[in-house]
């Protein structure tokens, strides 16, 4: 099968295009999936600069979404069967490969049928920041109708389907963005209010725009910075859920006097810790978030979309230009 490789950690150029041998007959309790299309994550990037800090097995083959076609069932499986469409979100941990490749043998707990209204390359595009904004906001912070909710970065992957998801749990949403086009672009996924935070100060505006109370939950999708903007940003009591490791001098100060609840949000937990009831979990998150784009309630935004052989480029990309929505390669 042609599949997109890497032998060492490095900068994107490490990746290589190349022949390599088909999956072997999937276990007892897998699919084989012949896959039509992969998302792109920042958690990609992270495993080819630093490979030795993942369980992964080389050669690498990275991605953790996927879309496509079964192409065969293990025997214990009983809810798929060959020839139906699926999607799902993977990272090739513990002997397990990832989706930038035609084929891959995936855990049949963690795949839901493709969304029907959704191409193969809008469905790969939705699996992990689908989940990841679904665990951070409902199963974190349990989020409920009349809150208001901070969402970093509201304009990228995690970002834009935290908005919706947070919009459907009745939330009122304040989010941060770059530039004027994203500002209309969280808009239009019915953010409440957008703070430029290259030209506003972030916690002044929160602060005005709550009546100097704070937000019941913030939600950091960027890293150190933006989590000590959390706890100035949350209300006393409130939640504050991060997907990124706290730097080791983070000041906890402001987040212990405001009595916060902290909660860290990782969607490769599953995997990585081979949990079967987790990976169960985010099977059903997947399924239920189908019916969602089904219905229209939510809509998974494509920036740009590459070619297997481009992955390199399409990291690239991802890396410096930071787009609105997502970003896909075609298998």
């Amino acid at each position: 099968m042609k599949a997109v490789y890497f032998e060492k950690g490095g900068a994107s150029d490490v990746l290589q295009y190349r022949n390599g041998s088909t999956p072997a007959q999937c276990g007892d309790e897998q699919v084989l999936v012949h896959l039509k299309a992969a998302g792109i994550n920042p958690v990609d990037i992270k495993i080819r600069a630093a490979p030795e800090r993942f369980p992964v097995a080389h050669p690498v083959i990275p991605g953790c979404d996927g879309a496509g076609i079964i192409d065969a069932v293990g025997k214990k499986v009983r809810n798929f069967k060959p020839g139906d469409e699926v999607y799902f979100s993977q990272p090739g941990f513990n002997q397990r490969q990832g989706t930038y490749a035609e084929y891959v043998q995936v855990d049949a707990s963690l795949l839901a049928i493709k969304p029907s209204s959704l191409t193969f390359e809008q469905a790969a595009a939705a699996p992990l920041v689908l989940i990841t904004a679904w665990e951070a906001l409902y199963d974190r912070a349990r989020i409920t109708a009349g809150q208001t909710v901070l969402i970093h970065a509201g304009a990228g992957g995690v970002g834009h389907v935290a908005i919706q998801l947070a919009k459907l749990a009745g939330a009122n949403v304040i989010t941060t963005v770059s530039s004027d086009e994203k500002a209309a672009f969280v808009k239009r996924l019915g953010a409440d209010k957008s703070i430029n935070y290259h030209t506003q100060d972030v916690d002044a505006q929160v602060s005005s725009w709550t009546a100097g109370k704070g937000v019941d939950i913030a939600f950091d999708t960027v890293g150190p910075d933006v989590l000590r903007s959390c706890f100035n940003c949350v209300k006393p009591y409130g939640d504050v859920v991060t997907i990124l490791q706290p730097a080791a001098d983070t000041d906890w100060g402001e987040a212990r006097k405001r009595n916060v609840r902290l909660s860290l949000e990782m969607m490769l937990t599953p995997v990585l810790l081979e949990l079967e009831s987790a990976k169960q979990h985010q099977g059903e998150i997947l399924r239920q978030c189908a019916e969602l784009l089904n219905e229209k309630k939510l809509t998974i935004e494509l920036a740009k979309t590459f070619i297997l052989e481009e992955a390199s480029a399409a990291q690239d990309f991802l890396e410096q230009c930071r787009p609105m929505g997502k970003i896909v390669l075609t298998v």
